[in-house]
């Protein structure tokens, strides 16, 4: 019975290693290796997502919504199709005793586990999400499961590499700058708010993942997997159509009257937060924002807050994180945007 049950986890997780390995090579790693090349090439990773070349997104309208949603979910669809098998694997065939020896902790170390596991991921806030929604069902750690979710979009190598190309190796090295402590500084602060009671819950759940994983783990994983897209997809789609229609709010005509002001660096702080974009979108916006005469402020605004989290990544984790959490997050954001806006004007970007 014992060899039938090394058998089983051996199974489970060589399969679960196997589906993240090849989905993030034919997701992520090859298609981004070629893109850097293109990135070197032409200083450029295609037009801006969120206004093409005009300077202004289009009227709010159910064109602008289906447009958007559209062009966002051709970008994203693979990687949202990704996370949610890996989010679904994640309780269904790793041990949950593995995640919460590796990720449960509430101390920094987790915080750094968690942010240091999300590199090769490099998925956008939307895409990780599902596998942070896994994450903290199996136990890993607020602090870990925020450092994974953060890590994914701000500390993606493969990002920074065309930040670097596009923008420029400064802005490349601000991102990274401010980045660290976003990423693992939220996370231990995340962990640093986990009640007594949230600890209790933790383990008892613990215990209940331990019985459950008796259960035929195939069955298990499509149950799971089928709990999860019923419950995030319908939610996600709605809000990825209103930001869609509401670009034209979020983002007023660029121009050079969209300066420096300390103003419009808290108010592209404040919309980068809520807006949703694909893995390294923020580049292009970027580039055609400044094209356009925008004040390097509020891009170095949107440098650090397009990318980390999004309104429809913070819907879809709602129910797993306290709202504290969640709060501290977006006042997180915030703030490093503003840092990043200041910086760059500081120092003459």
């Amino acid at each position: 019975m014992r060899q039938i049950r090394t058998m089983n986890l051996a199974w489970r997780v060589a399969t679960f290693v196997v589906i993240a390995a090849l989905g993030l090579l034919y997701v992520k790693w090859l298609p981004y290796y070629d893109r850097a090349f293109v990135a070197a090439a032409d200083h450029s990773i295609g037009k801006s997502i969120l206004m093409g070349e005009a300077a202004s997104a289009p009227a709010a309208s159910i064109e602008a919504a289906l447009g958007y949603a559209l062009a966002y979910g051709k970008a994203i669809w693979k990687a949202m199709v990704l996370g949610l098998l890996l989010g679904s694997a994640v309780q269904a065939l790793l041990p949950a005793d593995w995640v919460a020896r590796l990720l449960g902790g509430r101390h920094f170390g987790s915080a750094l586990a968690g942010g240091v596991l999300a590199l090769p991921g490099m998925m956008c806030t939307c895409c990780a999400a599902p596998v942070v929604a896994g994450l903290r069902r199996a136990q890993a750690s607020a602090g870990a499961a925020i450092a994974f979710w953060l890590g994914n979009s701000v500390l993606n190598p493969a990002t920074l590499i065309f930040i670097g190309f596009v923008l420029g190796w400064r802005w490349a090295a601000l991102r990274l700058v401010l980045g660290v402590p976003l990423v693992f500084g939220l996370g231990y602060l995340a962990n640093r708010m986990t009640s007594a009671r949230e600890v209790a819950q933790s383990e008892a759940m613990l215990n209940a993942l331990a019985g459950e994983a008796q259960q035929p783990s195939f069955r298990r994983w499509l149950a799971i997997l089928g709990r999860m897209t019923l419950r995030l997809v319908p939610e996600y789609v709605i809000l990825v159509l209103l930001l869609g229609a509401a670009r034209a709010w979020l983002f007023p005509t660029i121009g050079p009257d969209v300066d420096n002001h300390i103003g419009w660096i808290i108010a592209f702080a404040v919309a980068g937060m809520l807006f949703v974009i694909p893995t390294a979108g923020e580049a292009p916006i970027i580039q055609a924002m400044l094209s356009l005469g925008m004040g390097v402020g509020p891009a170095g605004a949107l440098l650090m807050t397009l990318p980390p989290i999004s309104l429809p990544s913070m819907a879809m984790l709602a129910r797993s994180f306290p709202p504290r959490v969640l709060a501290m997050v977006v006042a997180g954001v915030v703030l490093s945007g503003v840092a990043g806006g200041l910086l760059a004007v500081g120092l003459r970007f």
